[in-house]
């Protein structure tokens, strides 16, 4: 198993609080964009957090008043301008992976939002299993004006499952930002949080869920993500299975006995 309490990563920020692995972008001056190198790092590492024991949930929060500006434009978006089919293709299936990591890294994911959050910045809050944002956040799927299409990262499959079709066509042609109060009104975010206290309430909650039976969570994730493709008796008979090996736990044994004896359970993840 992997122990992350010694990772030092290049292209990021990162700090442990009570197994919560509190990570943002570099780069406050240009409102923290994406490098070529920061997508790797990010990719690698969220498939790294899938074994890490020392790690229950992440907090991705934002740096210097802003989350993202999405990527680079002199290190990335000038580059891709002189690249074949081939390493383009690369890099976008590159990016995708960054998606697919933090899907499959079995840890509750919580985005902290304040200020720019655009482009690939944005698709990372949607990637994440919990949005916070502050009321300045302001988010834009925008794609499509700088000419690309609005099917980047995984948006045209998870963005309509979050605030609908309608919406989501909506954010994805026209590329237009959302508002803090919209993207609470439609789901996107969770709540709303002044500035001076977003980071402290998404880690606080990342902590809860770090300290609280941490298999259990992996499989909540991990049905939440399968059940997509799924009907409704596959789903139903899935989460039979999935809940019937948490109940082989020793956490589901220590809930019972805390019960039993009238005192809090305390979780141990296995």
């Amino acid at each position: 198993m992997n122990n992350l309490v010694d990772f030092k990563p290049e292209h990021f920020n990162w700090r442990i609080e009570n197994k919560v692995a509190i990570i943002s972008l570099k780069g406050a001056e240009r409102k923290n964009p994406l490098t070529f190198e920061s997508y790797g790092e990010l990719r690698d590492t969220f498939r790294n957090l899938a074994y890490a024991d020392d790690i229950g949930a992440v907090v991705f929060t934002s740096n210097g008043g802003n989350f993202c500006s999405g990527g680079d434009v002199h290190d990335i978006i000038e580059p891709l301008t002189k690249m074949n089919m081939k390493q383009l293709l690369d890099f976008t299936r590159m990016t995708g992976d960054l998606v697919k990591a933090m899907i499959n890294c079995s840890k509750p994911i919580i985005s902290a939002v304040d200020g720019v959050c655009v482009g690939a910045g944005a698709i990372i809050a949607m990637a994440s299993d919990m949005r916070f944002a502050t009321p300045a956040a302001k988010t834009a799927f925008l794609f499509t004006r700088v000419g690309l299409a609005g099917c980047d990262m995984g948006a045209c499959a998870m963005l309509p499952r979050i605030i609908g079709q309608g919406r989501a066509a909506d954010l994805l042609y026209t590329g237009r930002t959302m508002s803090a109060a919209e993207g609470e009104a439609w789901g996107f975010y969770n709540r709303l949080i002044e500035a001076d206290s977003l980071e402290n309430e998404a880690v606080k909650l990342a902590g809860d869920l770090a300290n609280g039976p941490a298999f259990a969570h992996g499989i909540t994730k991990t049905q939440l993500n399968q059940e997509w493709s799924m009907g409704l008796e596959q789903a139903i008979e899935a989460e039979a299975q999935a809940q019937a090996i948490c109940m082989q736990t020793q956490d589901f044994k220590r809930a019972y006995q805390a019960f039993v004896a009238k005192k809090r359970p305390k979780f141990e993840g296995n």
